[in-house]
């Protein structure tokens, strides 16, 4: 058993902070902005909150995070009563929000320079994933670090992988990201175009989710989308801060990603016909519009 923190208790956070408790095993102290959910997580949960990220992270083995964006992040580790001024030396800092892969080395060194371990580590599996804790985490940070923290991130995940030092999480949640943005046009275009033929959308899915055309979000999201229901997993709003962030390291690098930009627009005007809060595969409601 291990001292943990928690910072940040949304649709990720509060079940992942959940299987550390109960799964895991873990001592566990969680903090969120809006303190009545941190104490409905600690009624749920048992455990303890506090009012600061700072006191949260105080004597703790481990401290996890899973907050908004890049701004968030540094409010709650370096920022005022931030958790990186309360950690012990030799304590880790897992951050599990979708970051820029900048701040993460950004953060990395600053943990460095106080004598702590940190890791960049995004999640992918959505909501239904963090529930069931069955995410897949992509690391980015040292061998010795990860070695340490994964058992305890085990708690919430089914699949763990360090992809390089510090930002290596970040980018590779970026092309997890650069490949659902494309997959979910082509299927959203795919059943749009079944439905204009005639098609029984059920049976077309069922014989061609067996070959080459077969993918998660083929056999997740394709009932719902054809039914006309977009209330099942990650919101456009958040796509769209996350393929802002891919285009932004894009620019960087010099990558060339068209289709991923052309799908951001696309999500533009899902946000503009009002489906900022719906899921990702809401793209179709925008072709049928």
């Amino acid at each position: 058993m291990a001292k943990v923190a928690f910072l940040g208790l949304g649709v990720m956070g509060y079940p992942m902070a959940g299987h550390l408790k109960n799964k895991g095993g873990h001592d566990v102290t969680v903090y969120n902005r809006t303190v009545a959910k941190a104490q409905k997580w600690v009624a749920e949960h048992g455990g303890a909150f506090a009012e600061t990220p700072a006191a949260a992270a105080r004597d703790q083995d481990f401290v996890f995070c899973c907050v908004g964006n890049d701004d968030d992040l540094r409010s709650v580790t370096t920022g005022a009563d931030g958790a990186f001024a309360s950690m012990r030396k030799g304590a880790i800092f897992i951050d599990n929000t979708t970051a820029s892969a900048e701040v993460a080395r950004e953060l990395a060194a600053a943990a460095t320079e106080r004598g702590l371990g940190f890791l960049d580590a995004p999640v992918s599996g959505g909501q239904a994933g963090a529930e069931n804790g069955l995410l897949t985490v992509m690391v980015g940070g040292e061998q010795e670090t990860f070695d340490r923290a994964k058992p305890v991130i085990d708690a919430y995940a089914r699949m763990v992988g360090l992809m390089g030092p510090a930002g290596a999480g970040q980018l590779t949640k970026m092309i997890n990201q650069i490949c659902i943005a494309g997959l979910v046009q082509g299927l959203a275009e795919g059943i749009h175009f079944g439905k204009k033929a005639g098609l029984d959308i059920e049976k077309v899915i069922e014989v061609i989710s067996k070959g080459a055309a077969g993918s998660w979000q083929m056999e997740n999201r394709h009932k719902t989308m054809n039914a006309g229901k977009y209330d099942f997993g990650f919101a456009v709003d958040w796509m769209r801060k996350d393929l802002g962030i891919c285009l932004d390291e894009a620019d960087r690098n010099g990558a060339k990603l068209p289709v991923t930009a052309l799908v951001d627009q696309f999500y533009k005007d899902v946000q503009t016909m009002g489906g900022k809060r719906w899921d990702t595969s809401s793209l179709l409601a925008r072709l049928e519009k």
